[in-house]
């Protein structure tokens, strides 16, 4: 059972809330980064988290169509077979999505779930995202209201953003500046809309000061004792302790103890992205600087195919994005906590 059922994803949460520890959700673009985080999982005893962008999706579906829904869907079937190799479990996600994707993203992927489990199989992805941060919060729960019912219906969780990440990401990018930061009537009202559980699971993409991308210090502020506020200040209103579980953006570039106060206040998936992608290149920049001279045809010589072949560089990538990975784990406590 590599990819998770949603009955084990739900364990797979729940475990990490009681725990105190969250799951690292790689961002991949490719079956070899798909490896490589497979590789970071097994190697760390970590259960995780996969996840496929926009902009991931549309890289999958090739530069010839650049369809997004064919890209999600072959990376899923893709991990569906290739997962079983490695002793751990994982979900699929699909990240960030915005108002004007919806229809060519995840509203056709709901739907191709929903016909597999009207046919007794389990959706093909665990959870998706929808990203309404870029809307008015009233419209941006209205949308989620209406996914959130179709989510559940597959067995699938939906994850919201309700307030801006800053930076930018596959085309939707918000300033650094206070809006960055929710406040407990914004998650006040999430609760009011989409419910505590009873309408459906749902992971909160709560701001506290997140940014995409990795800036240098001073830049961000972080505030994740926000999350307590929050919580907190539902629970005052609804009865219903520890109501959320949050999901921390931008987690690329935080320090360990950002990280350790936010898994203290509920977060239970952080988002890795521009990290991994650097952990990725680095190696293949090394080995292009070290084999100048093999990897290209200098002044009409013939180069070294063993320098030039994807797989010797290829390799080097997957071992360097799959260290990072490892040391995900290590930061989110999720190491050696694996369901057996």
């Amino acid at each position: 059972m590599p990819i998770a059922t949603p009955e084990v994803y739900n364990e797979m949460l729940d475990r990490a809330k009681a725990g105190k520890f969250a799951y690292p959700a790689i961002n991949v673009t490719s079956s070899q980064t798909l490896h490589a985080a497979l590789r970071g999982f097994a190697e760390a005893e970590s259960d995780g988290i996969i996840q496929i962008s926009t902009g991931g999706a549309e890289f999958l579906g090739g530069q010839h169509s650049k369809d997004m829904v064919t890209g999600a869907v072959a990376l899923a079937e893709f991990a569906h077979i290739v997962a079983k190799k490695y002793d751990v479990t994982v979900a699929l996600h699909t990240d960030h999505c915005p108002k004007d994707k919806l229809d060519g993203y995840v509203r056709p992927l709901l739907a191709i779930s929903e016909e597999r489990v009207r046919a007794g199989q389990n959706p093909l992805f665990q959870s998706h995202m929808w990203d309404g941060s870029a809307e008015t919060l009233a419209d941006n729960l209205a949308i989620a209201q209406e996914l959130l019912e179709r989510a559940r219906a597959a067995k699938i969780i939906l994850e919201v953003e309700i307030t801006p990440t800053g930076g930018e990401e596959d085309g939707v990018s918000h300033e650094i500046n206070d809006s960055l930061y929710t406040t407990v009537d914004d998650a006040i009202r999430t609760a009011e809309a989409l419910g505590l559980g009873e309408k459906g699971r749902y992971l909160l993409a709560a701001s506290f000061g997140n940014v995409h991308g990795v800036y240098k210090p001073g830049n961000v502020v972080l505030r994740p004792e926000l999350l307590k506020e929050l919580a907190d200040g539902v629970a005052a209103k609804f009865g219903k302790a520890s109501p959320f579980d949050f999901v921390f953006h931008g987690g690329s570039g935080s320090t360990e103890q950002e990280i350790a106060t936010a898994l203290e206040n509920g977060v239970v998936k952080m988002n890795i992205d521009t990290d991994t992608q650097y952990a990725f290149t680095r190696p293949v920049v090394d080995h292009i600087f070290r084999n100048y001279d093999g990897v290209l045809k200098v002044d009409g010589e013939v180069g070294s195919k063993k320098t030039y072949d994807p797989r010797t560089w290829g390799k080097l990538a997957e071992a360097g994005m799959a260290a990072r990975v490892v040391e995900a784990c290590a930061n989110l406590r999720s190491t050696g906590t694996k369901i057996k």
